[in-house]
């Protein structure tokens, strides 16, 4: 994987006038681990519906996102100035993830030993810097830190904040003393976003680093915890999994938000649930969607219910009392109550069964821990013709499944051409002019 930080002024293109519009969408996209590489062929998918290509305004131009979905939030954000967000490169990174260069298990840090001992040097950061991770954790960090450092174009992502190409860029984090969820947002000059006035939610604006989104990306138990300041943080997926909210404080009414869950189990699950329920691994697999997963669709329902409230309210009521109601909702929420239009993607197949269908393929590149993992993965499936392995899928950082994720993706945004077309209008008439 090559790194991507110096880039050519050539490369880099000013957004064609496309003239009066609606506002831009908000990006929203959810944690996940490895399952991450469907938000990427969604976004492929996006950019095939409307045709983009280099040249011309992105779709996008606030981007919010926890855990892998802030690692993908800020490469597409860094290449707001091209009207497909640079997505074949974000593929390119994707594909070429290997299990066994890019999963490592550091028993030394799950047992808690420090990593200045000399006989564990191997496990020592490269920098020499001893004092930014916290915490016991099964994976080496390593491999995840040259991924985000090298990848993302930090020099470009700036430029597009200063020049309001990015109104808002967000990540969250949560703060592992404190126990508070932290919104890292760098804004362009004139955008603010509106603070919240739930005290266990905080707001820290400034130039988003490599290390706000490891932090954001430091799955509890996978991952230590890192340190920004004087304080540690780790994924803010645990309590804030999909930042729409965030997303619509810095003035967003349309969003596209992209969820890691299938929205129906199948039917015969509860049986192949009973069959696995013994084994750890399957145990953890589940703890972490139901931490990590599950709360995005309470946050969409809850979006849906005030948007048909707020319908119903202005419907009925007289202006002056509708006025009233509204003055109530700012007052309690701290921003004014509008209308916010969502299209929503969500996996058409469930991304446990196809890690589970994954790994029952002989991987022989997989060397070493890898291959280890591999086989206790493989015996966290239930018996039978379906397999499920929920942990796998948050583990298998590997270019083969993440094609197969990205391929469902594009699959599911193509089905629902219309709808793309329909949400961003403004982009489909202007087709012609992408390519």
């Amino acid at each position: 994987m090559s790194p991507q930080g110096d880039w050519p002024s050539e490369d880099r293109h000013t957004p064609r006038s496309l003239g009066p519009r609606p506002d831009k969408a908000a990006l929203v996209l959810s944690g996940g681990g490895a399952r991450g590489a469907y938000e990427v062929g969604v976004m492929a998918g996006i950019a095939e519906v409307l045709h983009l290509g280099e040249r011309g305004a992105a779709p996008f131009d606030v981007f919010a996102g926890t855990s892998v979905g802030a690692i993908n939030a800020t490469y597409l954000a860094a290449h707001a100035d091209r009207a497909d967000l640079g997505i074949e490169g974000l593929i390119k990174t994707w594909e070429s993830l290997e299990l066994s260069r890019d999963l490592r298990v550091d028993s030394g840090a799950l047992l808690g030993w420090p990593r200045s001992l000399p006989f564990l040097s191997w496990t020592r950061r490269e920098s020499g810097k001893l004092g930014d991770h916290y915490g016991r954790a099964l994976l080496d960090p390593r491999p995840l830190e040259r991924i985000v450092e090298t990848t993302i174009p930090w020099q470009r992502l700036s430029t597009n904040v200063r020049e309001g190409i990015v109104r808002a860029l967000m990540v969250s984090a949560l703060d592992v003393a404190g126990g508070r969820t932290t919104m890292f947002a760098q804004l362009a000059e004139g955008t603010t976003v509106v603070t919240s006035k739930d005290k266990r939610r905080v707001q820290r604006e400034g130039p988003i680093t490599a290390e706000h989104v490891l932090a954001s990306a430091a799955i509890p138990m996978m991952y230590p915890a890192r340190r920004i300041g004087d304080a540690y943080y780790c994924d803010g997926g645990l309590r804030f999994n999909t930042p729409i909210s965030p997303a619509i404080r810095a003035g967003s009414t349309r969003l596209v938000v992209v969820s890691l869950l299938h929205p129906d189990p199948p039917a015969s699950r509860p049986r192949m649930a009973l069959a696995q329920y013994p084994n750890p691994l399957f145990l953890l697999g589940k703890v972490l969607n139901a931490l990590l997963l599950d709360p995005v669709d309470y946050d969409l329902q809850v979006l849906s219910r005030l948007n048909r409230l707020i319908e119903v309210l202005e419907q009925t009521l007289p202006p002056d009392e509708f006025a009233e109601v509204s003055r109530v909702i700012e007052q309690e929420r701290g921003l004014r109550y509008r209308h916010v239009q969502t299209l929503v993607f969500r996996p058409s197949e469930d991304i446990g069964v196809l890690a589970g269908e994954y790994l029952r393929e002989e991987h022989p590149r997989w060397r070493g821990p890898a291959r280890m993992l591999g086989s206790a993965l493989r015996g966290a499936r239930s018996i039978g013709q379906s397999v499920e392995t929920d942990l796998g899928s948050f583990l298998l950082f590997d270019g083969g499944f993440a094609r197969t994720l990205m391929d469902l993706g594009r699959r599911d945004v193509t089905r629902r051409a219309d709808e793309v077309k329909a949400f961003f209008p403004e982009l489909a008439a202007a087709a012609p002019l992408y390519g």
